[in-house]
């Protein structure tokens, strides 16, 4: 990445710090920096925010009209230009929390091409996306662009958005970073940056990228940083980044909502595939976590010849691969998923109330983010943990880390526990087939003879010479 040749903004917080007693996950947690400003009152509602006439006439033909409680904390505060750190449980409304304030103070400018005013990091593409599309009607309201840039895309087509303007850019740390190099993308307009699940990104190994982005935004700007979970590893950002912060902790057990049952099913190895495959025919979707990409794969072959609509999301996957997969589910072509950890932060699924771990996770943190798929906004849902002998004990120091007791139950495929619990069913055994995600080609334009990448249909798509005279190279070089 290239890193700006300016000191790095030093923007220590001031106060006294104090720590959190939240329960045994919270004594894992960083002492945040006290603001010495108090905090502005919480709102009932968004009628009293100072927010353009435009967000709150789409706020309430979208029905939205009682803020969450992040929702009302954070608002009045972030709206005044303050920093914030926030943090609430997933599922909480994070996104509009943030969103709302950078629409609001956004509204009015317009971008230079490739130099946005506002940036939001998030450490995942799912993730990218879903911010994307939660906050695009309040932008077009807002009569304001915005760009996703993440990896897994043609590096062209990112350049492209960029360089028409866009004053809001959703960017994981990688791909920004690489725009940036390329001399395709600027950050020193920046006046607003948000940093959703910080813990992630240096969990990924981000810090260091994402410490070189937030050295090239403008000086003086406001910072945000919002997550479900705070830890030690995010204390140099806040220290370094946000200043005076007011700091609004939402649910501070960061998981343990009141809608969530969590249950922990005994099985044996002999019985784990059966009982799998009798969760997934359940009537109604399921999102079921796995370690390994391979296993994913795996474990889908078996579920669609017994006949289960299953589907695999891993990193293995394209990115177009991976949100065709995505809609598939969403509009029940695929009612089992099968995924890594991929799919455990920035997935929203209206209506999902089942989250089965058929891999207890190791991290407290993961068993959250999984679970946090369901009792999104006030809904129920159900996270159920499978567990072999040899993980009990694991499992049960991982539950405690995490503030969850759950209910214990040992299980055989077929057994009235199992389905009074996930709704589980005896698959049908008539195998059963997906229709593959399919990558985007090239269109063709009737009108013009020309491909939508302004190439002519009946020309080859140019490589790249040895020396990178052609191809992708000369179009980024062509750019102004």
């Amino acid at each position: 990445m290239n890193r700006s040749s300016r000191p790095p903004r030093r923007r220590s917080g001031s106060g006294s710090a104090s720590g959190s007693s939240a329960g045994p996950a919270s004594r894992r947690e960083f002492s945040v920096p006290v603001s010495t400003v108090p905090a502005l009152p919480p709102v009932d509602s968004f009628e009293e925010l100072d927010l353009p006439r435009e967000l709150l006439t789409i706020l309430a033909r979208r029905g939205v009209t009682t803020p969450f409680p992040i929702q009302a904390a954070t608002l009045p505060n972030s709206l005044a230009g303050r920093d914030v750190l926030g943090r609430g449980r997933t599922g909480s409304g994070k996104t509009l929390a943030f969103g709302l304030a950078v629409l609001a103070r956004t509204a009015g400018q317009q971008a230079e091409p490739r130099c946005p005013v506002a940036l939001v990091l998030v450490p995942t593409r799912e993730l990218a996306q879903q911010v994307t599309e939660a906050l695009t009607p309040y932008a077009h309201a807002a009569r304001l662009r915005m760009a996703t840039v993440v990896g897994g895309v043609p590096v062209r087509r990112q350049a492209q958005v960029l360089n028409r303007g866009a004053e809001i850019v959703v960017a994981t740390p990688g791909r920004l970073g690489d725009l940036i190099e390329r001399r395709l993308c600027r950050l020193d307009r920046v006046g607003i940056t948000v940093l959703d699940e910080a813990d992630q990104m240096t969990d990924m190994g981000f810090l260091p990228d994402v410490t070189a982005l937030l050295e090239q935004v403008a000086e003086g700007g406001q910072t945000m940083l919002f997550s479900a979970t705070l830890d030690r590893n995010v204390d140099s950002l806040v220290r370094r980044f946000l200043k005076n912060p007011v700091t609004h902790s939402v649910d501070p057990s960061a998981g343990a909502v009141s809608t969530m049952e969590h249950h922990v099913l005994h099985v044996q190895n002999s019985d784990k595939t059966a009982t799998i495959a009798h969760i997934a025919s359940r009537d109604g979707r399921v999102i079921m976590f796995i370690d390994t990409k391979s296993g994913a794969d795996r474990l889908v072959e078996t579920l669609l010849a017994s006949g289960v609509k299953a589907a695999a999301l891993h990193g293995g996957k394209s990115q177009p691969q991976r949100t065709r997969t995505l809609e598939q589910f969403r509009t029940g072509q695929v009612a089992a998923l099968v995924a890594t950890d991929v799919a455990a932060r920035g997935i929203h699924i209206d209506g999902l109330d089942l989250v089965v771990n058929l891999d207890p996770p190791a991290d407290h943190k993961d068993y959250l983010h999984r679970g946090g798929r369901t009792a999104r906004a006030g809904e129920s849902g159900t996270v159920v943990t499978l567990v072999l002998p040899n993980q009990r004990r694991g499992t049960a120091r991982m539950m405690s880390t995490a503030g969850i007791t759950p209910v214990t139950t040992t299980v055989r495929a077929g057994d009235e526990e199992l389905t009074r619990i996930t709704g589980a069913r005896v698959p049908t055994g008539v195998p059963v087939t997906i229709p593959d995600p399919v990558v985007e080609r090239p269109r063709h334009n009737r009108s013009t003879g020309r491909n939508r990448y302004g190439r002519p249909a009946s020309a080859p798509r140019t490589r790249p010479a040895a020396d990178g005279s052609g191809g992708a190279k000369a179009f980024l070089r062509a750019l102004p």
